[in-house]
């Protein structure tokens, strides 16, 4: 079980995770400028003093294989028995990977690709987000990608063993790492939501992060104030424990090429067909349901999320999903990002079919109706 503090001045409680473990070596995963600029480093830095700390800060936003395996060479050199992540979510997925990956003696590449299984825990793991959106430290997923395309290492043994969310450490984020952050636990949220393996628990998370989302995603960006900071930490946080449970469906799938092959922030990405699929899925029927609950129960939960957006229909979900992104300053169409040519739609449906990912959605996606989607958003 995850040990959690959330909330303002929760960064404190490190020094006590610090005393239980009594580590002999840490292992710092950090962004780069982001460490100082968030105030993490003058934060941390005092409850860290004493303790040898080996920083590991030199990888890609999205990381790739060989910033993992960089990273595991220096990791076991360094012979730390302690880590702490903190920065957004490629700061997680990288310190989640490497922990386990070093612990466990097959290559790295053959449990990423699921040839082989984790067997062995990682060092205790402290998770301490700087973002809002993600939910990484929640999770049992680490994104890894390999020769552009993305991979999910997935164990329970990845599941950080602390979270550890301060509200005061997103304080300095600029306004469109706000807002892309923001849809990306907003997205997180609806999807896991209607995912085909939602539950009551997933779902209680999941309704608690829409409401903290829409209620205040647009003052974090715009008008930011401790409120509405840790409104977003906190839903962050949630929306990660959802998908813990459920994990993401279409519109993540579709996200990773709009990421790979033309750099926007995942969370934009995911962000851009949320409300379309809201239309799609909608529409399922007997012949295209994937939920084994059947028809009835995808439509009551799609008009469940509807009326938490405070839409009376999918259509206005759909609109009012835009018009937040709009008010917050993230593109609504393609080619408002650089994706306009008829390739490029084939670049995103030739890979945007993740089969972990478009089989949880409620409604079956054909390569067809993919291409309605996108060119409805072009």
């Amino acid at each position: 079980m995850q040990q959690e503090y959330v909330g303002v001045n929760s960064v404190q409680n490190l020094e006590g995770v610090l005393s239980r473990h009594n580590p002999n070596s840490i292992f710092l995963v950090t962004g780069g400028a982001s460490y100082e600029l968030s105030g993490a480093k003058s934060a941390v830095e005092p409850l860290l003093s004493g303790f040898r700390i080996t920083r590991f800060s030199d990888f890609e936003v999205n990381p790739k294989l060989t910033d993992i395996e960089r990273g595991i060479d220096i990791f076991r050199e360094a012979d730390c028995d302690l880590v702490i992540a903190i920065g957004g979510g490629s700061v997680m997925d990288v310190a989640k990977s490497i922990n386990v990956l070093a612990a466990n003696d097959g290559k790295p590449e053959d449990y990423i690709n699921k040839k082989a299984t984790i067997e062995n825990r990682g060092k205790v793991l402290v998770g301490i987000p700087t973002t809002s959106g993600s939910g990484s430290e929640a999770t049992k997923f680490a994104v890894i990608y390999i020769d552009k395309t993305k991979y999910s290492l997935e164990h329970e043994l990845v599941l950080p063993d602390y979270a550890i969310v301060d509200p005061q450490l997103t304080v300095s984020l600029p306004k469109g790492i706000t807002a892309s952050t923001g849809m990306d636990a907003l997205s997180q949220a609806v999807e896991s939501y209607w995912c085909v393996n939602s539950n009551d628990e997933s779902k209680d998370y999941a309704r608690e992060a829409i409401k903290l989302v829409m209620g205040n995603l647009s003052d974090a960006v715009n008008n930011p104030s401790e409120v509405s900071r840790e409104a977003m930490a906190r839903a962050a946080h949630l929306a990660g424990k959802a998908i813990n449970i459920s994990k993401t469906t279409a519109s993540h799938a579709i996200s990773y090429p709009i990421t790979s092959y033309f750099s926007i922030p995942h969370g934009h990405a995911v962000a851009l067909t949320v409300g379309q699929m809201f239309v799609y899925n909608s529409g399922v029927s007997e012949q295209d349901v994937l939920d084994q609950r059947g028809v009835e129960y995808v439509k009551n939960i799609i008009d469940e999320i509807t009326a938490l957006l405070g839409a009376e229909d999918p259509q206005e979900a759909s609109k009012i999903i835009a018009d937040l992104m709009d008010e917050i300053g993230l593109a609504t169409k393609l080619r408002e990002v650089g994706i306009k040519a008829q390739e490029d739609i084939d670049i995103i449906v030739r890979n945007g079919f993740n089969p972990d990912r478009v089989k949880n959605n409620p409604r079956e996606l054909t390569e067809e109706a993919l291409r309605v989607i996108l060119e409805g958003i072009r």
